[in-house]
């Protein structure tokens, strides 16, 4: 079956799930598509106060749909397109949400799933969910604007170790290094973060979103970096180690690079 997100209303809150069965929420090109129209959709609505990203099943966010990646990876535009069109235009939809935005993480939180984690506001985990970003085994780095907003969230020293060591690293790891605002059993994810929408729900609506405009402010991603390594993020399209570890993954071999 295909990826899609589905998106819920329970009174003053939405709640988006990702949802792409057998590949634990993989985000295929069309799910990125999707969340971004989602999210500005979210932006425009004045009845939502708060919005639950939540994954199906037993995951979160495995990562990209890998299977689709031989169709676009391996030539520099289209690359491009992918990562600055699809992937960001989902993430930054989110970033510029005004609705306060509440991750409900369990089970895999790796790759996309990370960045759109890192994206949201309140970020509640189970205590089996399991963070990462090993693209380093697939032979790709992750794109500047992508990495900006991981690093924001999780700290250099977290993403330089996910990257350059693919470290996949638990939960309670991740609340003490200053990601997470909470861990609980896993079966009680869905539960605490409905409390805690429910909580945000209740307060002052506008006080919300001129909070997370002043946050956004005060942050002020610098963009002029991010925007010069755009311009050759993705010349490594062609090269070898990112056609040997896809085509080592789908081929579920070790990759030789």
């Amino acid at each position: 079956m295909p990826g899609i997100i589905k998106l819920e209303y329970e009174g003053p809150l939405a709640f988006v799930n990702l949802s792409h069965p057998g590949k634990l929420n993989a985000m295929s090109r069309a799910m990125w598509r999707e969340l971004a129209v989602i999210f500005i959709t979210l932006q425009a609505s004045a009845d939502v106060r708060c919005v639950v990203i939540r994954g199906e099943s037993a995951a979160f966010c495995a990562g990209g749909d890998i299977s689709e990646y031989p169709d676009f990876r391996f030539d520099e535009r289209s690359l491009a397109e992918f990562h600055e069109d699809d992937v960001w235009g989902g993430l930054s939809a989110i970033l510029k949400c005004d609705v306060p935005v509440v991750a409900q993480i369990v089970g895999a939180c790796m790759g996309a799933g990370l960045e759109i984690a890192s994206c949201c506001d309140i970020r509640i985990a189970g205590e089996g969910a399991k963070f990462g970003a090993p693209i380093a085994r697939l032979g790709f780095p992750m794109a500047a604007r992508e990495a900006q907003v991981v690093m924001a969230a999780a700290g250099e020293l977290t993403l330089r170790e996910m990257l350059l060591e693919a470290s996949v690293l638990g939960a309670a790891e991740m609340k003490a290094r200053g990601f997470l605002n909470r861990i609980v059993p896993d079966d009680k994810v869905a539960s605490v973060a409905l409390k805690a929408a429910q909580n945000i729900a209740a307060l002052a609506p506008e006080a919300a979103r001129l909070n997370k405009k002043i946050i956004r402010a005060l942050k002020a991603y610098p963009a002029s970096a991010a925007a010069k390594m755009t311009r050759i993020a993705y010349r490594y399209a062609d090269s070898a180690e990112h056609r040997e570890g896809i085509t080592a993954f789908l081929g579920k071999r070790k990759p030789n690079f």
